[in-house]
């Protein structure tokens, strides 16, 4: 029996995770949480033959979470499992060591068989991301400016440029004001830019927003 744990703060979307899940007889989620935090703090002494993450998690974001269990188990199977298409975060999850990147807008691929898959010591790579994961390593070393900037700055950045104020980013993510505020200093300066008028329309040219 393959025994899953799970991040996911959306309630409804998560019951149906599990749902999916324990419909199949060789698989059971033994554990569920709200956010990545939570889900570190019992990691130690959970028994888990795998772990499903969301992107969006309150606090520290699914990519941030990965990384931290990366540093406590590189060996224990992890999916991402978003809400965001893989251009957005597919190339990031994979060099982050995620065994598998699936959008939850897919409906051609089957969790379980995906779960089994990575289970079994494989990575799940669609087509696309594979795609998208070649054109990262043929690209030039110098890095675009987005691309310098670690998962949260570039969530904050994103919000920024959707016009969001840094209490409504503060809300969003769970984080101070003064943290908020400190990322969109990192943001600018790593960029180069010098307000936020500038990270919108670098967003936009970039096509880095929904």
């Amino acid at each position: 029996m393959l025994k899953i744990i799970i991040a996911d703060d959306h309630p409804m979307l998560r019951a149906g995770i599990i749902q999916t899940i324990n419909r199949e007889p060789d698989m059971k989620v033994v554990g569920e949480f709200e956010s990545g935090e939570d889900l570190l703090l019992s990691f130690d002494s959970s028994e888990a033959d795998i772990i499903i993450l969301d992107v969006n998690l309150p606090g520290k974001s699914g990519i941030e979470i990965l990384q931290e269990i990366r540093r406590r188990n590189p060996k224990i199977p992890v999916l991402i499992y978003s809400g965001y298409e893989e251009e957005r975060y597919g190339v990031r999850a994979i060099q982050s060591g995620a065994n598998a990147f699936i959008s939850k807008d897919d409906k051609n691929i089957s969790l379980s068989d995906v779960i089994r898959r990575i289970v079994n010591g494989m990575k799940y790579i669609t087509p696309h991301l594979a795609e998208l994961l070649a054109n990262e390593i043929n690209k030039d070393y110098s890095k675009l400016p987005h691309e310098r900037l670690s998962s949260r700055e570039f969530e904050v950045m994103r919000f920024i440029a959707l016009g969001k104020s840094v209490n409504e980013i503060a809300e969003i993510l769970n984080l101070s004001i003064n943290t908020v505020n400190t990322y969109r200093s990192r943001v600018l300066e790593k960029m180069g830019l010098n307000n936020n008028t500038q990270i919108a329309i670098y967003a936009l040219d970039n096509k880095l927003l929904d």
